[in-house]
């Protein structure tokens, strides 16, 4: 079959305008470094784990996953198990950022959280921070944007609101979100900015 000329010099890739080395399209594409270096100064590790009691919404099966952070949670007793994990979890946050103030809070109440968020944003001022969120050991959050967290007496899921959470962790900041059903908190969590930012214009 005769092929056309303008077959052979149809580029079959890098054709797109992102290969293109014109000044007009790096004028246009955005940095992706920031020009002013960030640090992440503070770290907050939240674990609701409650070791031995599943969720009421997410039963687990057998045989199924239960390492966290490398260790089963059921090889020792709850209390050890929890601080254990907790500071595996730091250790591993600690070859990426040793100098960072950590801050780790283990099965916690709305006023722990909102305590550990306020200080951590106080002593950073305007650096980064991060906020890891492990909710193996509560129920999936909810469309309303809430995580849960417990009441003092561990017999409540308590829950919190990711407005709130954002109030109190401020900005720039990094959340990681380990638990059942991530993709609803982003969702949410994205709202909620959303929302923020159209106040903070109304107002200015």
């Amino acid at each position: 079959e005769r092929l056309d000329n303008t077959d052979l010099i149809t580029p079959l890739c890098f054709a797109g305008r992102r290969h293109q080395s014109t000044k007009q399209l790096v004028d246009e594409l955005a940095p992706w470094r920031l020009k002013e270096r960030v640090k992440t100064v503070s770290v907050a590790l939240v674990l609701c784990l409650n070791v031995g009691v599943d969720p009421p919404d997410a039963p687990k099966s057998s045989p199924c996953a239960r390492m966290e952070c490398w260790l089963d949670p059921f090889s020792m007793s709850p209390s050890r198990a929890l601080d254990t994990i907790g500071a595996n979890l730091q250790r591993q946050y600690e070859r990426w950022q040793p100098r960072a103030r950590y801050k780790t809070s283990l099965d916690p109440t709305v006023d722990e959280v909102k305590r550990v968020c306020t200080n951590m944003r106080r002593t950073a001022k305007d650096e980064r921070v991060l906020f890891h969120y492990n909710g193996h050991g509560v129920p999936k959050p909810t469309r309303n944007g809430e995580v849960w967290v417990f009441n003092k007496a561990y017999t409540q899921y308590i829950p919190l609101s990711l407005y709130d959470l954002q109030s109190w962790t401020g900005s720039p900041a990094i959340f990681v979100w380990e638990c059942n059903a991530a993709g609803v908190v982003m969702e949410e969590f994205k709202r909620f900015q959303t929302i923020r930012e159209e106040d903070r214009l109304k107002c200015s």
